[in-house]
């Protein structure tokens, strides 16, 4: 059977903070800019979840993404989509809001769930602004 690769976009609105605790408010400043201000900022993420199976040949598709879409509103979105991302999301806890981070735990969020509908999770990619993104694939 042939394999196929399929992306879902989702949106959401959210604030972040880029600074590490362990550092002073000068040093967090060097490092991030702007991104560090301690009243936060926003975004509207776009969010890119591609999977890959094998095409089914009775429905033509790698998997229904009404599926997919229910799942990454439900484990993510509901969850990030006008919230804070340092304060408000249980899985970004205890690390460094970058998008990098963010990204890495999506994937976390989505792997094994997505695996149980029978298709492979293959990329999660955050486009934070219309200049900046990140694509994470897996370890």
């Amino acid at each position: 059977m042939p394999i196929a690769y399929i992306t879902r976009r989702e949106r959401f609105n959210a604030a972040h903070r880029l600074y590490n605790k362990e550092l002073t408010d000068e040093e967090n400043l060097t490092i991030y800019g702007k991104c560090s201000h301690p009243n936060w900022h926003g975004h509207n993420f776009d969010l890119f979840v591609t999977i890959k199976g094998e095409i089914d040949s009775k429905t033509g598709f790698v998997t229904n993404l009404n599926n997919i879409s229910k799942l990454i509103k439900e484990l993510v979105i509901e969850k990030l989509d006008h919230r804070n991302i340092n304060l408000d999301v249980d899985f970004m806890r205890g690390k460094i809001a970058s998008t990098e981070n963010l990204a890495i735990a999506i994937w976390g969020e989505l792997k094994n769930p997505i695996e149980t509908i029978g298709v492979g999770l293959h990329c999660v990619k955050i486009q934070e602004t219309e200049n900046n993104w990140v694509e994470y694939f897996g370890d």
